[in-house]
């Protein structure tokens, strides 16, 4: 960069870290308690890959990665952690290589797997045999038994979660909200797990959800690369923009952020 005579550049401390200026937002305590904290994040897809960045930029000192797929051409749209030189690879693996590049001094535990409502127990139980807590838990999958498991978990151990809803065929961000699953509307994954957490009696489940209403856009064939299909099997192959997902992921990660600093 050419600075013309009697022009500065725009930072000149040379003690500047990449912490420093996350320092000045939380104070060093609660830069302290981020460093400090566990967060687990189900899926590393377009919402869950972009939420890990801003967990890792964030200051969060453990995170634990669970997706059991390898990056696909059709990813590249949305997710943090697809390129054209990461096609093939294990998802988990270069999510962990992303936040490593970020905060060389983080955690990270990578279970590189496909989690099923019935594996859920197992899976809380080996982590925190491993990491000894988990402090939040991310849930960014797109099966909606899974998802239930989760929250039923999360509310019987009393583990703060949050849970992203339904993204596909929707272009506005600013119908994106964080509430109570028993004020979402417009949403379609979002009403098949309202109405079943009513019949498994789960009380509370915060998630970020989209009202808009869906846009009727083309669907195309079947397959696991369905964004939020709200059921298992063969699942259509929904249209996705490419900033709704990420801008999910960091809205998620600013809601943990700022409740693990908040409850430090």
């Amino acid at each position: 960069m050419n600075l013309e005579q009697g022009e500065t550049p725009l930072s000149t401390d040379a003690h500047e870290t990449p912490t420093s200026r996350l320092e000045l937002v939380w104070g060093a305590p609660g830069l302290a308690g981020l460093a400090a904290s566990t967060v687990m994040v189900l899926g590393c897809g377009g919402v869950g890959s972009n939420c890990i960045e801003a967990l890792a930029r964030g200051g969060v000192g453990t995170l634990v990665v669970v997706d059991g797929d390898a990056v696909a051409p059709s990813n590249i749209n949305r997710q943090a952690i697809a390129y054209t030189t990461t096609v093939g690879r294990r998802k988990v693996e270069v999510t962990a290589e992303l936040v490593h590049a970020i905060n060389p001094v983080a955690r990270v535990v990578a279970l590189d797997r496909f989690v099923r409502a019935e594996d859920v127990e197992g899976l809380f139980a080996e982590v925190l045999a491993g990491v000894g807590r988990i402090d939040y838990v991310v849930d960014a999958i797109d099966t909606v038994s899974t998802k239930l498991a989760i929250a039923e978990w999360a509310e019987r151990t009393a583990t703060p979660l949050i849970a992203s809803m339904g993204g596909a065929n929707k272009l506005d961000p600013e119908k994106l909200r964080i509430c109570d699953i028993a004020q979402t509307s417009h949403d379609p994954l979002a009403r098949i797990v309202r109405k079943e957490c009513r019949r498994r009696g789960i009380r509370h489940l915060t998630v970020l959800s989209s009202f808009e209403e869906p846009r009727a856009l083309p669907v195309t064939g079947t397959g696991a690369d369905a964004v939020d299909a709200p059921s298992e099997g063969q699942r259509p192959t929904l249209g996705t923009a490419s900033y709704l997902p990420p801008i999910m992921g960091q809205m998620i990660a600013g809601h943990v952020i700022r409740n693990l600093v908040q409850g430090a």
